[in-house]
């Protein structure tokens, strides 16, 4: 898949079959939508495309009313996003910049400057909650409308559901608040994953015994917390056994370059020898959160720290041994693919 950071670029196509969103996720509605979009491509002979937005829309007018509380928790990193996309088929993806600029830009510009002289749109493809432009003014109503004027079709869907839920972001984030990873990989269609750099850290985990894979991220506000039993892969050639923090490390140590920021720690139950003590830095490892096993604690002491991370790895290995066959089966497989879709 090709990613354009903007959409005036000579290397995009003339013109193309899109859809809008923000993706969050990419669950199993976003899926089918993808899906569809996909099939309606190639039948008429077009790349799909994908448009999407960094920051959040509601990222962007939290800070601007200087109310993060506003702000959604985040599913996934940029980088997981259009990971996903990619392996869902989508030929190129436009990153557009949620400025004040594009907050700003009434309905009927962005469609002629955007979709018809910036992307050469000939279907687009919406959920039937869609509204863009300043103020959220313009509609499906609208944008049909133009559509008949300027030669392109639109389409929409309606929501997905499973077994009586509503796949959408909002419910993805809702089960990681409550720690239900197997409802997260319902709705994902997939185990619940975070990828990212090994960066180097304190090296506390190395002096209390237990190694850590250090992945950090800008976003502040993860949607999922806690400690976790996790699968690692990236790092041999099959994925490790382990046991993860994720949340946002303390600023105590002024000299700590991850200080207040989120942070996953990872712990392998069997680190490869073969990467010896510094192997991993810089590696891009992916992390399955596949169970939780509580929220985060305070310790008060190195020593009460390391039996919690003990207990913790006693656990995880608990875990992985009461669920052993399924995760064994699935070590060679994907998860299959939903065909209808959800809201954006």
């Amino acid at each position: 898949m090709k990613v354009f950071r903007g959409y005036r670029h000579p290397q995009l196509a003339p013109q193309c079959a899109l859809t809008i969103g923000n993706f969050d996720g990419v669950h199993r509605g976003h899926q089918a939508m993808l899906a569809l979009l996909k099939n309606e491509a190639q039948h008429r002979g077009l790349p799909s495309c994908v448009m999407s937005f960094e920051p959040h829309p509601r990222d962007y007018f939290a800070a601007l009313a200087r109310k993060p509380e506003l702000a959604p928790a985040r599913i996934a990193t940029l980088r997981d996003k259009l990971t996903e996309l990619t392996r869902c088929g989508i030929d190129q993806c436009v990153v557009l910049p949620f400025n004040a600029r594009l907050a700003a830009q009434p309905p009927e510009a962005f469609i002629q400057d955007v979709l018809v002289r910036g992307l050469g749109v000939q279907y687009v493809l919406v959920g039937d909650d869609f509204r863009f432009g300043t103020k959220r003014t313009g509609d499906y109503a609208m944008l049909d409308a133009a559509g008949v004027r300027q030669g392109f079709d639109v389409a929409r869907m309606n929501s997905y559901e499973v077994h009586g839920t509503r796949v959408s972001s909002s419910s993805v984030r809702q089960a990681l608040a409550q720690g239900d990873m197997d409802q997260v990989a319902g709705l994902l269609g997939r185990p619940y994953s975070i990828s990212g750099h090994v960066v180097h850290g304190r090296k506390l985990g190395r002096d209390l015994g237990f190694r850590t894979l250090n992945l950090r991220f800008s976003h502040w506000n993860p949607a999922a917390s806690g400690i976790f039993a996790v699968r690692v892969a990236g790092l041999d050639a099959q994925p490790l056994p382990g046991v993860a923090n994720l949340g946002i490390r303390p600023s105590l140590d002024p000299a700590d370059v991850n200080g207040g920021r989120v942070l996953l720690e990872t712990h392998c139950l069997e680190w490869p020898e073969h990467l010896g003590p510094e192997g991993a830095y810089g590696k891009i490892i992916r992390v399955e959160l596949l169970h939780k096993l509580h929220d985060e604690l305070k310790y008060d002491g190195l020593d009460s720290l390391k039996a919690g991370i003990a207990k913790d790895c006693d656990d995880a290995r608990s875990f992985f041994a009461q669920a052993a066959p399924s995760f064994s089966a699935s070590l060679h497989t994907q998860t299959g693919r939903q065909t209808t879709r959800d809201r954006i």
